[in-house]
């Protein structure tokens, strides 16, 4: 689990977790630097000319977005890599968690364009791996679903459906690129990308409030 995690819920004593806060939130308002902080999760330690080619933006704007996100705590150098000629950078998390609703009123264009920026790098990667799924091995293609259900909850019901879905999640082998040389052969990367889209019915017409010209009999034509 190396994205971010928007839901009610938090990381439950999760390692590696980092909570978003309002310097934070405002720092990943950004697609590109949360796009910088995931490859660097995934892929682990990398420059900024290698993520900037993975990205398709140029050095320089890969380079002053990695100094943002170092400077807000989310990166930070790897020393043991970098020389003079090569800066090399590596994540400080493995996830990011936004799971405070009195953050999002008080930065609510931050958080608006946090979550967008995380709509589209989801919806990026849906599109990855449909434009590949002609030439996937026929035993990945059969696993690929993008199903949804309707249901009609309440809030409670909700929230209990979200954690147990995590339950089963946690139940299977996380990807890390520390772990990934010791899993058995045949395992390749997984995504698994939950939405929980809450659909609140509309008013029914005949509650909605009367046009001020049809109240007093009106015309407006």
């Amino acid at each position: 689990m190396t994205d971010p995690q928007v839901r009610p819920g938090g990381p439950d004593g999760e390692e590696d977790a980092v909570v978003l806060d309002a310097k934070g939130l405002r720092a990943l308002a950004h697609p590109v630097r949360v796009q910088l902080v995931g490859l660097l999760r995934k892929y682990g330690p990398s420059t900024a000319t290698r993520l900037a080619e993975r990205l398709g933006v140029n050095s320089g704007t890969a380079s002053y977005h990695l100094r943002q996100l170092g400077a807000a705590g989310f990166v930070e150098e790897d020393t043991e890599r970098g020389n003079a000629r090569e800066r090399w950078w590596r994540s400080v998390h493995r996830t990011t968690w936004f799971n405070d609703p009195e953050l999002a009123e008080r930065e609510p264009q931050a958080a608006l364009a946090y979550l967008q920026s995380v709509a589209s790098i989801y919806n990026l990667r849906i599109q990855q791996t449909l434009n590949g799924l002609q030439t996937m091995p026929s035993a990945w293609r059969n696993t690929f679903d993008m199903s949804d259900w309707a249901l009609r909850l309440t809030p409670e019901e909700a929230a209990a459906l979200d954690r147990e879905l995590r339950d089963v999640i946690a139940r299977y082998r996380r990807d890390t690129p520390e772990t990934a040389a010791s899993a058995p052969e045949g395992a390749e990367r997984v995504a698994v990308i939950t939405q929980m889209l809450p659909e609140l019915d509309a008013p029914a017409p005949s509650s909605l409030p009367l046009d001020p010209l049809e109240e007093e009999g009106g015309s407006t034509s």
